[in-house]
């Protein structure tokens, strides 16, 4: 069975149960959601209430929580060490937001690996890997590393970089990845021939580590390094390549999320929901 959702919101004063409806509104059976604003450190208490309204409600309509993917906030930064002082804010708020997954009952977390900022790749490995031995010891969650689309000096933009900080972590059973395809074609893996790609995934990292795509399609040629999410098959990956990746029966069972553009104050996530199990392009959801 095709699972699929897409990123939602969570709010103080719904919490999980908002998400669930949210994404129940989309027909979807899965969605991706932060605890808070991505961008800064506010949060409310987890109120327990209002998270096991939410498993009745998701176990009324299928969804499992085993499927349920939280993002990690884009302030986190494991990757540079230059500034003591946000280096160690970055693993006390990873680790509080561990903390919250572990409130509400969710399994996984997607994590941006960082950026180095200048002190270079290897360097940066070892800072992420050091932080995430220290947060990872006790949590019940897993980190999901996000391949990157290699902006900047983001790490995580090629599968040896992903490997090179797996290697490295202890609790081997608490890491992961999830793969975005945009992020890819953009790093310059070529998504057109995805079982390809998974070959050489597979073969540096292995399988067994995905448990999270995030499905985009990209405003920009592959290898562009840009990061500029596209609708679905309104960007240069197309809408056949997006249906053969969803669909690609190695990764079936495995959790796919939309992050793809609102159109104006409209999130088109139903209408690409239903475009991807209908398997037929919905070439209404942008004016020519």
């Amino acid at each position: 069975m095709l699972v699929i959702g897409s990123h939602v919101g969570f709010n103080k004063d719904s919490q999980l149960v908002g998400s669930v409806k949210e994404a129940l509104g989309y027909n979807a059976n899965t969605f991706m959601f932060y605890t808070g604003a991505p961008q800064n450190t506010k949060r409310s208490g987890i109120d327990d209430g209002l998270t096991l309204e939410a498993y009745n409600l998701m176990k009324e309509n299928g969804i499992k929580l085993e499927d349920v993917i939280v993002h990690a906030p884009y302030i986190v930064n494991l990757a540079n060490k230059t500034d003591i002082d946000k280096y160690s804010f970055s693993k006390r708020f990873l680790k509080e937001e561990l903390n919250r997954c572990e409130l509400l009952g969710m399994k996984y977390l997607v994590l941006h690996p960082g950026s180095h900022v200048g002190q270079g790749v290897e360097v940066a490995i070892q800072n992420i890997a050091d932080a995430l031995n220290e947060v990872l010891e006790g949590s019940k969650v897993i980190v999901l590393l996000e391949t990157m689309a290699g902006k900047g000096t983001e790490v995580g933009r090629n599968f040896e970089e992903i490997k090179s900080i797996i290697d490295k972590v202890v609790h081997k059973d608490k890491i992961g990845v999830c793969l975005d395809t945009c992020h890819l074609n953009d790093a310059g893996y070529d998504v057109n021939s995805f079982d390809k790609v998974l070959d050489e995934f597979d073969k540096v990292v292995g399988l067994k580590y995905v448990h999270c795509i995030h499905i985009n399609d990209s405003k920009n040629p592959c290898g562009s390094h840009k990061d500029r999410h596209e609708n679905i098959g309104y960007g240069t990956i197309g809408f056949d390549s997006m249906i053969k990746i969803i669909y690609n029966d190695r990764l079936k069972n495995i959790p796919k999320i939309l992050e793809t553009p609102w159109i104006g104050d409209y999130p088109p996530y139903k209408e690409e929901i239903e475009s991807i199990r209908n398997k037929k392009f919905n070439d209404k959801l942008k004016e020519d």
